[in-house]
């Protein structure tokens, strides 16, 4: 019952409510899965600002020589199969890390000796742990040609399959991809995109209604006025062409605009999440609002320092401790890093210091620069 002021019973009132015509409607947020797969697809794939990230890395990486004093060692490090430059080989590697936050190779020998005569890299996506009765990895089921077999410690424990893994929390087997800690910033990078392709191929349907006030519109009225609509403002043609509206039409938005949303800083806010993740310093992608560094130079050395060499280092201590049983005696394989031209003017200070050391003899000062030995 309606009431009016002051509290009289008012008369019964009969409304017909506006026909609206609703172009679109909001939906509920939905956040895309932490499955490598769906990050491969997702980042790597369809994301620009991922794939140039994972580029970047492991490119740099891979473009560091490892160097061993084993002869064995040093035979594999620069032939690592017949079919792999050794910068393919480490840079599949390192992209598998990044991707998956795994890496995998196997070992080739020849059936009853231990010497390795090539090493393969294995994607992630054909790999799954096999534990044993206490959690703990005790070989490897890997996915080839359909089939599937299994490779696992010999009596003394070591595999001829070699995972390098990102710290994983919640996982022992699996590493944790870079991705997966921005997965929504990756859906938000991509929705972005997503929402601008729309935009361009349907620009006559925005956010809103449009409202009759001339009461109960006609069934063939309004099927009329929807296509009219398709057919007059839907796609690249039609776009930012005026929408004309007679007979009691009314347009009432029902959704904020790209400005009022900050459309455009949203994406480039998740752009840097996203090359953040992934140990690249945003002012090196040219990402807008990022003044971390003074200058590119010190964004490059800060790249190699903090994202490149930790990423090498950890592949050539795995690649030691693995390579020592094959070989019977203790492999050290360590990047060179008087081959990275972007450390050149830390080496040359650093030889300064050295030379203008007057306490040190010459043999000293060989060691100190990392010569000679």
């Amino acid at each position: 019952m309606n009431w009016t002021w002051p509290f009289r019973k008012a008369a019964a009132e009969t409304k017909s409510a506006w026909p609206l015509i609703a172009l679109s409607e909001p939906r509920a947020a939905s956040w895309g899965s932490r499955e490598p797969s769906a990050l491969i697809r997702d980042g790597y794939l369809k994301n620009a600002v991922a794939y140039r990230c994972v580029r970047m890395v492991a490119e740099a990486a891979s473009s560091i020589p490892l160097r061993t004093s084993h002869e064995g060692a040093a035979r594999l490090l620069r032939q690592p199969n017949p079919d792999m430059a050794p910068v393919s080989f480490l840079e599949a590697l390192f992209t598998d890390l990044l991707l998956t936050g795994n890496a995998f190779a196997e070992a080739v020998r020849m059936p009853g000796e231990d010497r390795v005569l090539a090493l393969y890299p294995l994607k992630t996506a054909t790999m799954r742990p096999v534990k044993d009765t206490r959690g703990w990895v005790e070989g490897w089921a890997i996915k080839a040609a359909g089939r599937e077999r299994t490779v696992r410690r010999d009596a003394d424990g070591w595999s001829a399959v070699l995972q390098v893994k990102f710290y994983n929390p919640l996982d022992d087997g699996m590493g944790l991809a870079p991705l997966a800690a921005a997965r929504r910033a990756l859906d938000l990078h991509n929705a972005g995109a997503d929402w601008a392709k729309s935009l361009i191929d349907n620009s006559a349907k925005p956010s809103g209604a449009l409202v009759y006030s001339g009461g109960r519109m006609a069934p063939d009225q309004f099927d009329r006025l929807k296509e009219e609509l398709a057919a007059n403002f839907a796609g690249a043609a039609n776009a930012g062409r005026p929408l004309l509206l007679e007979g009691g039409l009314q347009w009432q938005a029902l959704s904020l605009s790209p400005a009022e949303m900050d459309f455009l800083d949203t994406r480039a806010a998740a752009a840097r999440e996203i090359a953040l993740a992934l140990g690249v310093p945003p002012m090196l992608l040219g990402l807008p609002g990022d003044n971390t560094y003074a200058n590119y130079r010190e964004a490059n050395s800060a790249f190699w320092r903090m994202t490149v060499l930790p990423l090498a280092s950890r592949l050539s201590e795995a690649l030691s401790r693995w390579l020592d049983a094959p070989f019977g005696e203790d492999v050290i394989v360590a990047p060179d890093l008087d081959q990275v031209p972007a450390l050149s003017a830390e080496r040359e200070a650093l030889w300064t210091r050295i030379d203008g050391a007057s306490f040190l003899t010459a043999e000293e000062k060989r060691r100190f620069a990392g010569v000679g030995e």
